[in-house]
């Protein structure tokens, strides 16, 4: 199932209107996908808003005036300021918590899946598609296979010498990853356009990895690398420094 069948589906799937035939390669897709898993938690998340608001029964007497009238829109009742502000944000205190949840839910399964493809080039030594230290050798080598142009640098001058580079795909969205090297240490920076629900820097470890996390000049960054925080801070910054 693609994105655009997901989307499409997705309120049948959240109001429970699907069959049980039709929901489960929604359910699939959404569990796999980062994007359109936020998108169903921001659709469920306005549904658990409205629900928190009160309901009130109309009285007896408001029936009767309608069915008198005949004129249902001009015998609604008025709802008063304060009470229609407290509706307000009680549903908007609703909603940003669980807008928290689901951006710390989709930073994990992303900060996961970048340090498994790094953990899966160490593993199966296949680190560059193009190996060289020269930029001006690596950065064309991406020109056709990517639709942005990802920044490349020599930094053998600051002790982080470039390996080469690769194509590398985390979760279905395609990565410039560029490999260096701190003594034996690798370092896996990836690149990609900034369509990234996470904008603010991120530090994280998980399992003895440390990564950092950024968007800069419409580019997110990943660097993920077993080299101690201290050293890898200071290669993040220089990266940045130079992007700019």
């Amino acid at each position: 199932m693609t994105c655009h069948e997901a989307i499409r589906a997705l309120d049948a799937y959240i109001d429970d209107e699907l069959s049980q035939q039709e929901a489960i390669p929604v359910r699939a897709h959404v569990r796999s996908c980062v994007y359109c898993f936020q998108r169903a938690q921001d659709r469920e998340a306005l549904r658990r808003a409205l629900r928190t608001l009160p309901y009130y029964d109309a009285p007896t007497r408001l029936g009767v005036t309608i069915a008198a009238r005949g004129t249902p829109r001009s015998s609604m009742p008025k709802v008063r300021g304060w009470a229609m502000a407290a509706i307000l944000v009680i549903a908007a205190g609703a909603g940003v918590g669980i807008r928290t949840w689901t951006r710390m839910h989709v930073t994990s399964i992303i900060a996961e899946q970048v340090m498994a493809r790094h953990v899966n080039a160490l593993a199966t030594q296949h680190l560059v598609d193009v190996r060289s230290s020269d930029q001006h050798t690596v950065k064309p080598w991406f020109q056709g296979k990517l639709d942005f142009a990802p920044p490349v640098f020599d930094l053998t001058d600051a002790g982080f010498p470039l390996i080469g580079g690769r194509v590398d795909t985390i979760d279905g969205r395609t990565f410039a990853a560029l490999v260096y090297q701190r003594r034996l240490h690798i370092i896996t920076t990836f690149v990609s356009n900034a369509e990234d629900p996470i904008p603010e820097d991120l530090v994280e470890t998980i399992r003895g990895f440390h990564e950092r996390h950024w968007t800069d000049h419409g580019m997110c960054f990943w660097i993920v690398s077993d080299l101690n925080e201290d050293e890898l801070a200071e290669f993040a910054s220089l990266i940045r420094s130079r992007a700019i």
